[in-house]
């Protein structure tokens, strides 16, 4: 067994993070939502935290955006060796913290289902809504996740 710890990453918001060798990857999470990825026959995993639900096709398509978030870090694990069927999802975030009118949390939340649902990615966990921020590290190689909620 080996006794080296895995390297640490911090993910910002509009990032994704996905690399072969094992990683501790921390974030927080308000409204933005965090959808891990994890490759049960490989035994890795990666992790985007976007900030907006939808790209309007104006700007860079850039991870702000679920919709390119989902799919630049699916694109990345499979560049890296997984097949979509090994894939399963744990989802976080989604936070209702500033104009309820918009709930951006829960627009969020929405696209993350929606998306995992058509590409048959099945969440397996999840942490999602209410009124509180998440903090939360992924191990990308157990899939393992530590998350708390923040005071």
């Amino acid at each position: 067994m080996s006794s080296v710890l895995p390297k640490k990453h911090y993910l910002y918001p509009s990032a994704l993070f996905a690399e072969p060798e094992p990683y501790i990857i921390d974030t927080v999470l308000g409204s933005c939502v965090a959808v891990c990825l994890y490759d049960q026959k490989l035994r890795r995993g990666g992790i985007n935290h976007y900030m907006l639900p939808f790209w309007n096709g104006e700007g860079l398509a850039s991870p702000k955006f679920g919709n390119i978030a989902i799919e630049k870090l699916l694109e990345r694990m499979i560049r890296q060796g997984s097949k979509k069927s090994d894939l399963v999802a744990k989802v976080f975030g989604g936070a209702n913290q500033m104009n309820a009118t918009i709930n951006i949390g829960a627009r969020n939340i929405q696209i993350a289902e929606e998306m995992l649902a058509g590409l048959n990615i099945r969440i397996i966990s999840k942490s999602m809504g209410g009124t509180v921020g998440r903090k939360m590290s992924f191990n990308s190689e157990s899939g393992e996740i530590l998350m708390r909620f923040l005071k």
